[in-house]
């Protein structure tokens, strides 16, 4: 699974304990420590309010350095309880509260990377700076303490997403789990899946944009019916759109977009949101090593601090890869023996792929200008039988000839490089005295198989000849025009 290349929200538990009783506190100029953790994170300190601090309790309370009174003044008993009237409710709740009596602006300290900031005691905000955190990690979601010593734990649960598809072998039946890669026959249709896990602080949010982007090379003619949509296993019908016009990203070919995922009312901290549909492999399909690519990646909201009205802060998974593949096979036509000279026009042939309830699937073909060379495109591995339906003329005919194309692909896409995924395309004859040889590009890329089927010439049978045997006609001849003439001198003698 990948993880979010962009921010998304972590959560530290919010403490809210004020009073307007006056409490002692034992040596009035106390200071506390607040460490931030070792990590790339840059955590902004704002002073809202200062105070005596017992255990748990902020007494004589005043406006601090970042809070939106007078730095020094009495916070009055107004603000105090409607402070206090929250201390049960949400995080989220809490902060729509706390944000109204701040500014955050000029923080007291900014520490990061195990550094410290003794602060007084009093009652602050923590929180990232903006545009600070970058690759997997996540925004805060506002960190609200009355400072004892605290040290800042950074809880970063961030989405989940991963892009898979299905193989399966015609002839066999057998059918993979989930997986990077998988070959088919141009004219399949090829099933995919999109997969994100919901963030763990998804409670935080007030709304959560939720987007699926998926982009596929020209091989691939994506199914817009097709789109099953899924909750935690559950199909949903209503919630998301299918987009594949007014793109939020224009080089992609549909997206499935919710945009606020809250309408869901199954939805939850962890929920899967899965997406099958099917792409038909069609005639631009790329052939054999380099295969066709199907990426895609999760866009989602990342900032739990704003209200994602509108215009959401959201941040993107990598872009996850899965491949398919497809094949050719070429058969080149000789007399007698494989030769230059010896390339045999005049033959046709018909190739079918051998089904699992044993019907046959006709495979096109595509002759050579010379008609010495015929190529069946868009194969996966499978049985196959090769039959000649036209034999050239003084040649015999060849027996059907059965064969079996084998492939082996990397069901894990763990390089950079696409054409590290099929690490093996072979042909086998079960029937036939034929042999394949990998057939390449003109880059010495391979994209199928190839092999060669010879006509041997048809038999005249053995005469004999010579002298005697012109002599034997002759003689022959002269015996049967004698036998003519005395037959008809009988019949007149009779008549007579």
């Amino acid at each position: 699974m990948k993880k979010m290349k962009k921010v998304m929200a972590l959560l530290l538990s919010l403490v809210m304990v004020l009073a307007m009783s006056v409490v002692a506190f034992a040596g009035g100029a106390a200071t506390f420590t607040i460490t931030a953790p070792a990590t790339t994170h840059q955590y902004e300190i704002y002073q809202i309010f200062t105070g005596d601090l017992s255990g748990t309790t902020l007494s004589n309370v005043k406006w601090g350095k970042n809070g939106s009174g007078v730095e020094g003044e009495a916070v009055s008993e107004t603000v105090i309880n409607e402070l206090t009237a929250v201390n049960s409710a949400s995080d989220t709740e809490k902060l729509e509260v706390i944000k109204k009596y701040a500014k955050l602006s000029n923080p007291v300290a900014t520490i990061s990377n195990g550094a410290t900031y003794s602060a007084k005691a009093g009652y602050y905000l923590i929180k990232d700076k903006e545009g600070s955190v970058t690759g997997t990690d996540a925004y805060t979601l506002y960190i609200v303490k009355i400072v004892g010593d605290v040290t800042i734990k950074p809880k970063s649960d961030v989405p989940e997403f991963s892009k898979k598809i299905k193989d399966t072998n015609d002839t066999t039946g057998a059918i993979s789990e989930w997986q990077d890669s998988a070959d088919y026959d141009i004219g399949d249709n090829v099933p995919f899946k999109l997969e994100g896990t919901v963030a763990d602080n998804y409670a935080d949010y007030k709304t959560y944009y939720f987007a699926f982007h998926d982009k596929e090379e020209n091989g691939l003619s994506f199914n817009p019916g097709s789109v099953k949509v899924y909750v935690d296993g559950v199909e949903i019908t209503s919630g998301y759109e299918v987009k594949t016009t007014g793109l939020k990203h224009n080089d992609c070919t549909f997206e499935v977009v919710f945009e606020n995922l809250k309408a869901i009312s199954s939805v939850k901290a962890k929920s899967k949101i899965t997406v099958e549909y099917t792409s038909l492999l069609n005639e631009n399909a790329i052939l054999g090593k380099p295969g066709n690519v199907n990426e895609a990646k999760l866009e989602f909201s990342n900032n739990p601090n704003n209200d994602q009205i509108g215009n959401p802060e959201t941040g993107e998974t990598p872009w996850d890869n899965v491949i398919v593949f497809t094949y050719q096979v070429v058969v080149n036509k000789y007399a007698n023996s494989v030769a230059a000279g010896n390339k045999l026009p005049g033959a046709e042939f018909k190739l079918e792929k051998v089904l699992k309830d044993g019907t046959k699937k006709a495979i096109a073909v595509v002759k050579s200008s010379d008609e010495t060379s015929f190529t069946f495109k868009g194969l996966d591995d499978g049985d196959y039988i090769l039959t000649e339906t036209k034999t050239p003329a003084q040649y015999n005919t060849i027996a059907p000839i059965t064969f079996t194309v084998t492939a082996e692909h990397n069901i894990e896409w763990t390089t950079g490089n696409r054409n590290d995924i099929l690490t093996s395309l072979t042909g086998d004859a079960a029937s036939g005295t034929i042999t394949f040889s990998p057939k390449t590009d003109d880059n010495n890329v391979q994209t199928g198989l190839e092999t060669n089927v010879i006509n041997k010439s048809g038999s005249t049978l053995p005469t004999t000849g010579g002298m005697g045997t012109t002599i034997f006609y002759v003689v022959g001849s002269i015996l049967v025009l004698g036998a003519a003439i005395l037959l008809i001198t009988k019949k007149r003698m009779s008549a007579r």
